[in-house]
């Protein structure tokens, strides 16, 4: 599977909103304890940064196989069953996605002309957060599911390996 690097352009992304989540939520701190008068921006753009930055992640976990299952029934299934479970279960998680990649982008469209609260921006800027993270899942899920089918057995995440 392509994309077996250490670290891809989710994690980048995620890791730079994080940083600017600390940043805002740092000037929130020091703005309510009267070091400088605080920016009431704040609370509304940490909690944007928050969501975008959810949502891309969700695109790295996918990339790396690390996300929340339910193994009870997959730990006692062996070979042949244990990657046809997998592969179902991708296949579903997939058409789901692509679903919800439509409301998604629906909603963005919706709320164009929003305008936020204290932002300088529309509501569609917030809402674009999960179709453009959809994007990012529904590449990595077809990823895995490729590979799946190409070598019959469940994929596992190793940057060491090239697989």
């Amino acid at each position: 599977m392509s994309g077996n690097d250490r670290y891809s352009i989710e994690g980048y992304a995620a890791t730079v909103l994080f940083l600017g989540l600390i940043f805002v939520v740092l000037l929130q701190v020091f703005g309510r304890s009267g070091l400088f008068p605080a920016a009431v921006w704040t609370e509304e753009l940490a909690r944007w940064i928050w969501v975008w930055m959810a949502f891309i992640a969700t695109g790295e976990a996918e990339r790396r196989n690390v996300q929340l299952r339910m193994g009870i029934l997959a730990e006692v299934l062996l070979g042949r069953f244990r990657f046809v479970l997998f592969t179902l279960i991708d296949i579903v998680y997939l058409a789901v996605t692509c679903h919800l990649f439509w409301i998604g982008y629906k909603t963005v469209l919706r709320t164009w002309n929003n305008e936020s609260v204290t932002l300088p921006f529309s509501d569609a800027v917030l809402y674009a957060s999960y179709p453009i993270a959809a994007l990012f899942i529904i590449w990595r899920v077809a990823n895995r599911i490729r590979w799946q089918l190409i070598y019959r057995r469940p994929f596992v995440f190793d940057p060491e390996i090239e697989q």
